[in-house]
């Protein structure tokens, strides 16, 4: 850094000495210990992590009825958005796109099981953001943090976690309806099935040996192979792109198509859902950015997060612009934590990010014939990352243990999160009462209580 400073190197390079001053005032470079190099250069370990967003978030989403190709920019626009916002407002090498998980409740549970329109469900995701927004800028945060108990918050995570590998297998073929057992395996002598298995056994190898972007590497290399494996119509699992690069698409068909009269008219049967998404938005970031700050040393000598304010509200104003371009809930990745490995430590590194996925737009071609059997074992190892907080569970606590264990299966066994969500709750709480702690029920769970009693009585699920 010495060398860096002398007056003669600044005479001989003089544009990239103001170039990397400017750049190090924005982004307090050199007060973290880092150069515009080393930012890019995570930059692009992080979107290498998380490339694979670009192709499953459209694949699962578009079993809503929606276009795939406007999902692949929709997908994009809105990771652009989050990623500037996040580095140009919060200074933090985070990266922001649409959720995993939440794309998969807003297809399977929301638009699918309960037959709510996509565009109404889009509505209200962004209504979620509002609250999130208004909940990020007050002292609201710090309450909800401490009132929801950890093992609802653990259950519901881990629930759609389980749904989430449930629902990639089936979509591949690998699990199949079955008259007798409900469910079986598919047939092994399906060449697609035979993919998918080989796409289980190579995506976790890839991942515990720490192959760098060993997601979209293993969606990548499926796809690939899926040109020379016959499909059950009698084509090959992966079709032959329209081209390899096109000029971006905007995508007409999901741009400004809220429909905020449907969310309000059916408000009840919304609030659960609201609830998932706000807890899930917001335990997700919060879980995020204490792992991404400690990784990179960045936070105060009292453990607090820098320009946390700035974070929680970027997200949640992402997650009002995302359903704006035709997404769901847009959230900042776990997968940041590659990218501060890689030596990264301000927003610069999310705005490497954000250059990346505007290059991706030019390639939305070949995101659209990704398929299935490629994306599913990224979908579960996914699915699996989402059930490891189930480790911290005390599970001689009854009291704990089985409103967990009641949410996760009884959210896969009926393809709904609203039953899982309503029976673990109900069951924590009437668990707590009877064990003698009811003092330990925050309000907050009271009143989630009453509202699965109600929403079970307007939907006659139970009454």
């Amino acid at each position: 850094m010495d060398e860096m400073t002398k007056p003669q190197a600044a005479s001989e390079e003089p544009a990239p000495r103001q170039g990397a001053g400017l750049l190090d005032r924005t982004f307090r470079l050199t007060e973290r210990g880092t150069s515009v190099g080393r930012e890019m250069m995570a930059g692009a370990t992080t979107f290498a992590a998380m490339a694979y967003i670009i192709a499953v978030n459209p694949a699962i989403m578009s079993n809503a009825g929606m276009d795939r190709a406007d999902l692949v920019s929709a997908t994009a626009l809105a990771a652009i958005f989050g990623s500037v916002m996040m580095g140009s407002w919060a200074n933090l090498p985070l990266a922001v796109a649409p959720a995993m998980g939440s794309n998969v409740i807003f297809t399977y549970v929301i638009v699918k099981q309960m037959g709510m329109p996509w565009q109404g469900a889009l509505a209200m995701v962004a209504f979620t953001g509002v609250l999130f927004l208004i909940l990020s800028l007050s002292k609201l945060r710090e309450k909800v943090a401490k009132d929801v108990p950890e093992a609802l918050k653990i259950g519901i995570q881990a629930a759609v976690g389980t749904l989430i590998v449930f629902i990639a297998l089936r979509g591949a073929g690998f699990v199949v309806q079955n008259p007798s057992t409900y469910i079986a395996m598919g047939s092994l002598r399906s060449p697609p099935v035979l993919l998918t298995l080989f796409g289980l056994l190579l995506t976790p190898v890839l991942v515990v040996r720490r192959v760098p972007a060993a997601l979209i590497l293993s969606i990548v290399l499926l796809t690939v192979i899926g040109f020379f494996v016959p499909g059950a119509n009698g084509k090959m699992v992966t079709s032959m792109p329209s081209a390899i690069m096109s000029w971006p698409r905007w995508p007409t068909s999901t741009f400004m198509a809220l429909d905020v009269g449907y969310l309000f008219s059916h408000f009840v049967v919304a609030l659960p859902l609201l609830f998932y998404f706000l807890c899930a938005e917001f335990f997700s970031t919060l879980g995020t950015l204490i792992g991404v700050t400690g990784a990179a040393n960045l936070r105060k000598p009292d453990g607090s997060i820098p320009n946390a304010t700035a974070a929680f509200a970027t997200d949640a104003t992402a997650s009002i612009v995302g359903p704006l371009f035709g997404t769901s809930v847009v959230t900042a990745y776990i997968e940041s934590i590659t990218g501060v490995q890689a030596g990264g430590r301000t927003g610069l590194t999310s705005l490497t990010v954000a250059g990346f996925f505007f290059l991706a737009l030019f390639f939305w071609p070949i995101f659209v014939i990704i398929p299935s059997q490629a994306t599913a074992p990224a979908l579960v190892l996914v699915g699996v990352l989402m059930m490891q907080g189930l480790a911290r569970i005390d599970m001689t606590d009854l009291g704990n243990a089985i409103p967990i264990v009641l949410t996760l299966l009884v959210t896969v066994l009926t393809n709904n999160l609203i039953n899982g969500m309503a029976l673990g709750t109900l069951s924590y709480i009437a668990l707590e009462v009877t064990i003698g702690r009811r003092s330990r029920i925050p309000a907050m769970v009271w009143g989630l209580g009453v509202v699965f009693i109600v929403y079970a009585i307007v939907t006659a699920q139970i009454f």
